[in-house]
């Protein structure tokens, strides 16, 4: 089953960040454009992301635990078809859009990003990943603790809320009158 382990911190030099991550040898995958879809979900969320690089479609149950978050996948379709999303998300209400420039470097199972978020931000995020269950929420944990050391973030940069969490607080949702 995949799972992840994430860490999330705003990040104020962004080119440290990057130059750090090529001197560890990650490679780099390239800047994404992306569009992140929110749909009202019974459990979990469901989201719809639209990039040049990444185009998925996935239904994810998030756990926090004191400064990450632990990610169980149930449904993961890459390059999902328009009739997949419409088939999937139809007659569901939006509840938010989250758009950004992400930078993606991977070192072995561990993916980084560098997200720069209309209206936010940079931000960094490191997310060790277990597709097949075989790594453990153990070591996916201390290999974010290492790569936290590694990009030096602080604590206090660390931010546990999602992305349209953030937004929401920025620009408030309005009721209709």
């Amino acid at each position: 089953m995949y799972a992840d382990i994430t860490i999330k911190a705003r990040c104020d030099n962004p080119a440290e960040v990057e130059s750090i991550l090529l001197g560890l040898n990650a490679t780099y995958q390239g800047q994404d454009v992306q569009t992140d879809t929110y749909y009202e979900s019974e459990y979990g969320k469901l989201k719809h992301r639209q990039g040049n690089i990444e185009n998925v479609l996935i239904h994810y149950n998030r756990t926090r635990l004191e400064e990450a978050h632990q990610t169980e996948v149930l449904l993961y379709l890459k390059n999902p078809s328009a009739a997949t999303v419409a088939a999937v998300c139809q007659g569901k209400r939006i509840l938010g859009q989250v758009k950004k420039r992400r930078k993606i470097f991977f070192i072995d199972n561990v993916k980084f990003h560098l997200d720069q978020i209309q209206d936010l931000g940079t931000f960094v995020e490191i997310e060790a990943i277990d597709l097949e269950g075989s790594v453990g929420t153990e070591v996916l944990q201390q290999q974010c603790d290492y790569y936290k050391e590694m990009l030096q973030i602080q604590d206090e940069d660390i931010i546990t809320s999602a992305y349209t969490d953030l937004l929401q607080i920025q620009k408030p949702v309005i009721p209709n009158a």
